[in-house]
């Protein structure tokens, strides 16, 4: 929860795009619909663009950490904690994905 609580702004957007599939994709398991199929494609590779885009901000928040600190400072601590709530938002990201395309094969089943 911790890495949750640091994301910034651009952090909790991503992962509400994520998340916008999965919720999709639970409706369409509920009651498939023809409609909410159409709009899984399109909002699914809005949310993996997202889930790098966000893996791209933390590398590149990293990397402007290391570029303002001294090389006498210690990188590693504070380093390893930005990798991780990268990491983090990754792995969330695509577990939202995941979940949606799954609700979407139970709501297949239930269509046909």
């Amino acid at each position: 929860m911790q890495a949750i609580r640091n994301l910034g702004l651009a952090g909790l957007f991503g992962l509400l795009i994520t998340a916008l599939p999965m919720l999709l994709g639970i409706a369409f398991a509920v009651r498939p619909r023809e409609r909410w199929l159409e709009l899984m494609r399109p909002l699914s590779l809005a949310g993996l663009f997202a889930a790098i885009a966000n893996v791209f901000l933390g590398v590149t928040n990293s990397l402007l950490w290391i570029s303002r600190n001294t090389v006498t400072s210690p990188l590693a601590p504070p380093l390893v904690a930005g990798l991780a709530d990268m990491a983090v938002l990754g792995f969330l990201s695509f577990a939202f994905l995941t979940v949606g395309w799954l609700a979407v094969a139970v709501g297949m089943r239930r269509l046909t």
